[in-house]
């Protein structure tokens, strides 16, 4: 009798040597699920501007890169926006970028250098449009934007694709009917704090760190884009504009104490690259996005809502074929 319990404990530890491994190969698919060595080299993410949520997305998204693939160069550049970030990629200056899909689609549409070899790695998080103006201002309206002082976006930011929209759908001619100033979120909010400008426009996540640093010192409040209105913007077409939807912005998002909503706009953000990018390392970079989207999110909040069931519709673009991998390893 004393012979068997030996060789049952020899059975057990057996087992539990094999679940261990078995559980220790699971994590290792887990955390290097791509290959036997993570990519390497030098790869270039244009951001947006300072202050911006693009800039802070990107520059945390730096640091999860470089824990999944150490031997990967990440480098930064800054750009006015959207619009910017889609040339740059389209044409080889940049690697990947965010981009709102509006600006993606209106690229393609207008036919721009290397327009055919955008790629979608993962859809995002969306962009909400922001129109501000001091609290006591009698600003209520877009029309009441006529004859003032209006931030409209740096020249090849995503903001300034939208607000030409808006102001159009409004009946305003940006050049003609306003003083237009191409103030972005970096110098904006300090010069309507200094009554420069009247109101300022910008399209972001929530919040944006350059709101939440003018409401500690500044109150201000946000102007209505309601659902009537941007069901008028749809009406008069042009290329794009069906990626604007109606959504509700919290003023709460910018310590508001009354909580209260505005009707705004909003359209989705996109991680894009080109079709030449190398496979492995786009797999990589795809994974890494989704699985640091807490850690992310827990300094910039929009990221919280990069989801894996949504992320594949990159729409207007066609997934690149390292993306569309990940997916697929993915898969339930």
């Amino acid at each position: 009798m004393s012979t068997a319990f030996p060789r049952i404990g020899t059975r057990r530890a057996l087992q539990g040597a094999a679940a261990g491994v078995v559980a220790l190969g699971l994590l290792l698919w887990w955390l290097l699920p791509l290959g036997e060595e993570p990519p390497s080299g030098t790869i270039t993410f244009s951001t947006g501007t300072p202050r911006g949520v693009y800039q802070e997305y990107g520059t945390l998204l730096r640091t999860e890169l470089s824990k999944d693939m150490p031997n990967l160069k990440v480098r930064l550049l800054t750009s006015d926006g959207s619009q910017e970030n889609v040339a740059r990629v389209a044409t080889g200056e940049a690697d990947f970028t965010i981009a709102a899909a509006d600006a993606v689609e209106t690229y393609e549409v207008n036919k721009g250098p290397g327009a055919d070899r955008l790629r979608g790695v993962a859809r995002l998080y969306d962009d909400y449009v922001h129109l501000v103006v001091p609290r006591d201002s009698d600003i209520d309206s877009v029309a009441d934007l006529r004859g003032r002082r209006v931030a409209i976006g740096l020249p090849h930011s995503g903001v300034r694709l939208i607000v030409t929209r808006v102001l159009k759908t409004a009946g305003i001619d940006a050049q003609q009917d306003i003083t237009p100033l191409s103030d972005g979120i970096d110098t904006g909010p300090a010069r309507l704090r200094r009554g420069e400008i009247e109101a300022f426009f910008w399209s972001g996540g929530l919040p944006t760190d350059g709101l939440l640093q003018l409401a500690r010192t500044f109150e201000f409040k946000f102007v209505p884009i309601d659902e009537d209105f941007v069901a008028e913007l749809h009406r008069q077409g042009g290329a794009a504009t069906h990626y604007y939807r109606v959504t509700n912005m919290p003023e709460s998002a910018y310590g508001a104490p009354d909580g209260a909503t505005v009707p705004t706009m909003a359209v989705s953000n996109v991680l894009i690259t080109r079709e030449d990018m190398d496979p492995e390392l786009t797999e990589w970079v795809t994974r890494t996005v989704l699985k640091s989207r807490d850690r992310i999110g827990a300094h910039v909040h929009s990221a919280q809502l990069v989801d894996l069931r949504t992320a594949i519709y990159t729409d207007p673009l066609p997934l690149h074929e390292g993306a569309r991998r990940y997916y697929r390893s993915v898969k339930p």
